[in-house]
């Protein structure tokens, strides 16, 4: 059995709208290995040896090491929803970035949230406690409306043009393009881009489960280092048999697959067939994880 575990679930006191889920990683005694981090959107409150720290959304994969006996708990925002941690300080200030969350919310609130972390008995417990936080935030910071439906028909399959949308939400092009960027960290036509990839490797993981994916970028139980593309890898996915590629990057909404296989070099790095090996390969060196790692 594999020292490597990490699992997330639905928040049982945070709103679902702001909170995609809370998930916990553990490496007990393993080699140390890299995370392969790829972007999605999302802005992670994380609890490790190095504190609390809130990590912001990422414009490119990056690999993060995960040393032996590490211990993470986390918090994952949904795309837009970024300032129930951040408040005022847009969301495109911390892209690409790692921050102490006592430079976002006080050295006191870090401290008192910090110490009631770690009262909890276990790694799970330890999630329920930053889930209560984040639950504490929602009265004096609601979601953005506005936001909300534009980051929603951003992630449709065909997107949705940007002067269309402003005109659909009242505001000038400019305008929407300041307050995407502000709240979620890229402008309209990055965000989705992204969304589009993650809903890619969601019909992946899906069509090997038999279930039904949503958006790969919002969804609360995504599976990221299980080796929930195993058979679809084996069967579809291999050299030379491209043709669940080529079905995924339709339903996903890319023109082809040679766009699906573009936009996946993009944002992990490594070509699809690659990626879904690896995370095909939940023993070997480098796993697929869409969010923070820490």
């Amino acid at each position: 059995m594999s020292s490597r575990a990490y699992t997330e679930w639905r928040p049982a006191l945070a709103p679902g709208r702001q909170v995609a889920c809370l998930w916990t990683r553990r490496n007990a005694g393993g080699a140390e290995y890299g995370q392969l981090v790829v972007p999605d959107g999302c802005v992670d409150l994380v609890w490790s040896e190095a504190g609390l720290e809130v990590v912001g959304p990422d414009n490119a994969p990056r690999s993060v090491p995960v040393r032996s006996g590490a211990e993470l708990a986390g918090l994952r925002l949904r795309p837009g929803a970024g300032g129930l941690l951040l408040g005022e300080v847009p969301v495109r200030e911390l892209c690409d970035r790692q921050v102490p969350l006592a430079e976002l919310a006080g050295a006191a609130t870090a401290e008192r949230l910090g110490e009631r972390l770690a009262r909890a008995p276990g790694l799970r417990e330890a999630a329920a406690v930053l889930d209560a936080f984040a639950a504490s935030l929602v009265p004096g910071r609601p979601p953005d409306r506005v936001v909300e439906r534009a980051v929603a028909a951003l992630g449709r399959a065909q997107g949705a043009r940007v002067p269309e949308l402003a005109a659909e939400l009242g505001l000038s092009e400019r305008q929407l393009r300041r307050r995407v960027t502000d709240a979620v960290g890229y402008g309209p036509k990055t965000l989705h881009a992204v969304l589009r990839f993650q809903r890619a490797l969601a019909f992946a993981r899906a069509d090997r489960d038999g279930a039904v994916a949503g958006d790969g970028a919002v969804a609360g139980e995504r599976e990221r280092e299980r080796g929930a593309c195993a058979d679809r890898c084996a069967a579809g996915y291999g050299a030379g048999a491209g043709s669940g590629l080529a079905e995924v990057a339709v339903r996903a909404g890319y023109a082809d697959q040679a766009h699906l296989t573009r936009e996946v070099r993009r944002w992990a790095g490594v070509p699809p067939t690659v990626l879904l090996g690896r995370t095909a390969r939940p023993g070997g060196a480098v796993g697929q994880d869409s969010g923070a790692a820490s």
